[in-house]
């Protein structure tokens, strides 16, 4: 039995895909698989040293890191309507000069924001869990929310600046790239990618079927724990595209990498 760590996020989607193939509910083997919690920002710090064999990137990562992590053919999260929110307490900031709090400044939610708001500048890191109620009391402007936020973003007294996921929609008539699995290209793992490939979709074939099976899973690390919210999420995040990029998921990347090229928001420049 091959043992390869797989690290990923605490969100729904990610939860939801996992389940199965960690819990012996689906053939794995020749692989055992040992997991890796972590928020998704602090999985694309940690992946600039390598620290995971397979890990989820945010896709702005992924661009940068392309060198060291290939891409897997399933696992991903893009899709339409699923994109990040921009939101403030009052729709009249001046965005240029507002303190934006952001979930990492290595997800594609801040290359979206950079892309349309080149001018944007005083942002600061705060998990995103924290950023609802940063702005809330007042700690932060305006935020960008990804995850269960955007379900929940009025609760906490905020309205909505702009939808960055309709912006990419109307501007590329695709779905948004928002995070991927990728497997460290080193020779050792590398050999293991189609398997894994197979594995995961075995895996996500498995909850989709039995959509109950990994709730309790799904619950243990989720932020907001109602049904509602979890399952509005996991129909957002985990679609056709999660299964197989497919044409229209590779074209939809190397349109986000053409407009981070463009803007020079990439520091390392490598085909893909």
């Amino acid at each position: 039995m091959t043992t390869l760590d797989i690290a990923f996020s605490p969100c729904p989607n990610d939860t939801f895909v996992f389940h199965a193939m960690l819990h012996g509910l689906i053939n794995t083997e020749p692989f055992h698989f040992t997991p890796y919690v972590h928020d998704v920002e602090d999985l694309n710090m940690k992946a600039f040293s390598c620290d995971f064999r397979i890990t989820k990137l945010s896709f702005y990562a992924y661009l940068q890191l392309s060198e060291k992590y290939e891409l897997l053919d399933s696992g991903a999260a893009l899709g339409y309507g699923c994109g990040p929110l921009l939101v403030a307490r009052s729709s009249n900031i001046p965005i240029s000069k507002a303190t934006i709090a952001i979930p990492g400044r290595y997800t594609t939610a801040y290359l979206l924001l950079k892309i349309v708001y080149p001018d944007v500048s005083n942002i600061q890191v705060a998990r995103f869990d924290e950023i609802l109620p940063g702005v809330q009391s007042g700690r932060f402007d305006a935020g960008l929310i990804i995850h269960e936020g955007r379900f929940v973003y009025q609760d906490y007294n905020c309205v909505k600046i702009i939808d960055l996921g309709e912006w990419w929609e109307e501007e590329t008539g695709m779905p948004i790239p928002l995070g991927c699995i990728a497997i460290r290209r080193d020779q050792t793992t590398l050999q293991y990618k189609r398997d894994i490939e197979s594995i995961l979709v075995k895996s996500i074939q498995f909850a989709e079927q039995n959509r109950n099976a990994s709730r309790d899973f799904i619950k243990s690390y989720a932020q907001e724990l109602e049904d509602h919210v979890i399952d509005e999420h996991i129909n957002l995040y985990v679609n056709e595209y999660t299964l197989s990029l497919g044409d229209i998921g590779e074209r939809s990347i190397h349109m986000l990498k053409q407009m981070a090229q463009e803007r020079r928001l990439l520091t390392i420049q490598r085909d893909i």
